[in-house]
C-alpha cells in the first residue's frame, strides 16, 4: 500500500543502474524551486506527510521511496553489498530528479534518507544546492566512535548487518512486533499516524522489503566505508551550506557532537541545533522543521 498525501500526485519513474532497471516510487506537488525529501529506516515517504503540504507553498516538492522501501524496486543484494549502497541509492535520486526535469535542487533527508543524502551531494556537488540531514552525524564518524551506550541504543545497526538471513528470517518470524519494539521503545507507536503506519508495516513484512533494508545496513558497515574513507584521503568534502538537525531527547544528541561532526567533513558553512524531539522529526516535530526548511532553503 501506498499512503497518499493530499494535494500530491503519485508517480513512478524507472532509473537505469548497474544493477538494471530500478523503479522509484515517487509524489510530487507544489511550485517554486525543487525540493528533495528523503526518508529513513524503517519508513517511506510517507514520513513527510505533516510538512510537505506547507513545504510545497514555496517549493516543488519532491518525496521518494529509496530503492528497497516502500513501493520502489527491492531487488536482492548483491555479495559485497553494493546493490544498497549509499552511493547507489544515491545515482537512484540524482537521475530521478534529472527526469523531472530538476537539474538543481535542496536536499532534505532523515536517517537512512540523510546518509544517502550525503553521498548524494558527494557525488552530484553540481546538483545539490544546500544539504539539511536529520538526527545523523556522518556513518563513518558513528561507527569510529561507538560507546557501549550507542551499542546498546542503536543495538539494530549491529543486527541488522549480520549475514543473510539471520535477520530477515527473526524479523520475519513477527514483522509488526518487530516494528513496535524498534519504532516504539521510546515514544510509543502514538505519534505516527494509523496510515504511514500501517504503510511501515506493510514494507517491513515484505520479505524482498526486509532483505533491502537490512542490506542498507550491511553496506553501510562495508562498502559505504570504504567510500568514504576514500573521500577522506584524497580531502573531498561537502562543498554546499549544510544544515543538521538532531532530537533533544535522542541517542545523537548523548552520543555525538553533530554539528562539529559535520564540520570535519564540509568545506562550507555548517550550522544546526536540537529540536523537541525523539528520532521521528519529521512526524514529532514538524511545525520546526518546516520553519527551520524554510529559513534554510530560502
Amino acid at each position: 500500500m501506498t499512503f497518499h498525501i493530499p494535494g500530491f500526485e503519485d508517480k513512478e519513474f524507472t532509473v537505469e543502474s548497474e544493477d538494471g532497471p530500478i523503479n522509484i516510487a515517487c509524489q510530487t506537488g507544489g511550485s517554486g524551486p525543487a525540493l528533495l525529501l528523503l526518508h529513513g529506516f524503517p519508513q517511506t515517504k510517507a514520513i513527510w506527510h505533516r510538512v510537505a503540504p506547507e513545504l510545497a507553498k514555496y517549493y516543488s516538492v519532491v518525496m521518494t521511496d529509496l530503492r528497497g522501501y516502500g513501493a520502489s524496486s527491492r531487488p536482492h543484494g548483491k555479495t559485497d553489498h553494493s546493490t544498497y549502497s549509499k552511493r547507489s541509492m544515491a545515482a537512484d535520486q540524482h537521475a530521478l530528479m534529472k527526469l523531472l526535469g530538476h537539474e538543481q535542487f535542496f536536499l532534505l533527508g532523515h536517517d537512512r534518507g540523510g546518509r544517502v543524502s550525503h553521498r548524494l551531494a558527494l557525488d552530484f556537488p553540481q546538483s545539490v544546492l544546500k544539504l539539511m540531514v536529520l538526527d545523523i552525524s556522518p556513518t563513518l564518524t558513528m561507527y569510529a566512535n561507538t560507546t557501549m551506550e550507542f551499542a546498546r541504543g542503536y543495538w539494530h545497526w549491529f543486527f541488522l548487518i549480520q549475514p543473510e538471513p539471520v535477520p530477515e528470517t527473526l524479523i520475519g518470524a513477527d514483522p509488526e512486533y518487530w516494528l513496535k519494539n524498534h519504532m516504539g521503545r521510546y515514544a510509543g507507536t502514538g505519534i505516527f499516524d494509523p496510515g504511514c503506519w500501517a504503510d511501515y508495516l506493510a514494507s517491513a513484512s515484505n520479505p524482498e522489503g526486509m532483505h533491502a533494508m537490512c542490506e542498507d545496513y550491511r553496506a553501510a558497515a562495508s562498502i559505504d566505508l570504504v567510500h568514504d574513507r576514500a573521500d577522506r584521503a584524497v580531502g573531498k568534502k561537502l562543498s554546499m551550506p549544510v544544515r543538521v538537525l538532531w532530537g533533544e531527547h535522542g541517542l545523537v544528541n548523548k552520543c555525538f557532537t553533530p554539528i562539529e561532526d559535520w564540520k570535519r567533513v564540509a568545506s562550507n558553512e555548517v550550522t544546526g541545533r536540537h529540536v523537541p524531539s525523539g528520532h521521528y522529526i519529521p512526524e514529532e516535530c514538524p511545525a520546526e522543521l518546516i520553519e527551520e526548511a524554510k529559513t534554510f532553503f530560502s
